[in-house]
């Protein structure tokens, strides 16, 4: 199997949100911080679809899985 070397901003696109450098730092400034005790998925500001995205990468330790640990760094 092949892997994928994901980017942040692809993860951003891929969520449907906006992508930039810029956008990212507004959006993890807007959103941290998450509660240590919250998993990301279950965090209040994804919709249903995101949660399910990003809780599926982590599940099936998908190509996605090391970018989502990042992000969930992120907003920590």
């Amino acid at each position: 199997m092949e892997k994928h070397n994901h980017s942040l901003n692809n993860l951003f696109a891929q969520l449907g949100l906006a992508s930039t450098d810029k956008d990212i730092e507004i959006f993890v400034k807007q959103h941290k911080p998450i509660e240590s005790d919250v998993v990301l998925h279950q965090a209040n500001i994804w919709t249903a679809s995101q949660a399910s995205f990003l809780q599926q990468s982590k599940d099936d330790d998908a190509d996605w899985a090391e970018i989502v640990d990042q992000l969930d760094a992120m907003l920590r």
